[in-house]
């Protein structure tokens, strides 16, 4: 009997699903630092009590990245049942219409760069064998391993959010109102720019650009959120 493979150490896993997990975690540090800075500054700019500024803060900070982690969770989930079932189908249509699992096998070879001729040639060195076809049917639609899974991708997105939704927060903690919203605004453009640059290499985009659309969302939201902040003061 073959010995079991012996797990690698809990650290390298972190750090496995951490990188299959980049896009998540960009995504949600950037979600969480602008919806929660748009809510920071909406409260402050109204109100001289840090703690409403704090209890507000940190509500939708914690709000948005349980919603946020279980997004991502059922999307994934939603996305494994869909191709779950299409690969059931497609393994039940080869024995019946093995033209109909050809032009699905040629497109996809198409779509992932190969030339028609090829990918027809390649379909017909299969033939209508069913169970030959089922098995290329099944590897071209398999998808790319996943080192961090459905839980993984969803805690790495609720710790990013919440961590980032947190940041415009801290300010309240140490310091009076006045001086702590100035300091919300330096340390959130100060991620900003980090997740810009870290969208920038995730999505392969000009450094610059990706830097300034980052710091242009956050800007918006702040400025929604104060104007919205004294549009309701006013009507208090």
């Amino acid at each position: 009997m073959h010995e079991a493979a012996a797990k690698p150490p809990l650290l390298t896993r972190m750090r496995t699903s951490l990188r299959a997990s980049a896009g998540d975690v960009v995504f949600g540090m950037e979600d969480g630092t602008v919806s929660i800075f748009g809510l920071v500054a909406g409260v402050a700019a109204t109100s001289s009590d840090s703690k409403t500024v704090i209890i507000a803060g940190a509500a939708g900070a914690a709000a948005a990245a349980v919603s946020m982690g279980a997004g991502v969770f059922l999307d994934r989930q939603t996305q494994d049942a869909q191709r779950a079932a299409e690969a059931a189908a497609l393994g039940a249509q080869t024995a019946h219409d093995p033209q109909a699992v050809h032009r699905h096998v040629q497109e996809r070879l198409e779509g992932g760069g190969m030339s028609r001729e090829s990918a027809a040639q390649v379909v017909a060195a299969v033939g209508d064998d069913p169970e030959q076809l089922a098995r290329l049917a099944e590897v071209i639609d398999d998808p790319p391993p996943d080192d961090a899974g459905l839980v993984g991708h969803a805690a790495w997105m609720f710790v990013a959010d919440l961590f980032a939704g947190l940041v415009p927060v801290i300010p309240f903690f140490f310091l009076p109102v006045e001086m702590a919203r100035w300091w919300a605004i330096v340390v959130t453009v100060v991620l900003m720019v980090i997740l810009g640059i870290g969208r920038s290499r995730v999505g392969k985009t000009p450094m610059l650009s990706t830097v300034a659309s980052t710091l242009g969302i956050a800007a918006a939201a702040g400025v929604v959120g104060v104007a919205i902040g004294f549009a309701l003061d006013s009507l208090a």
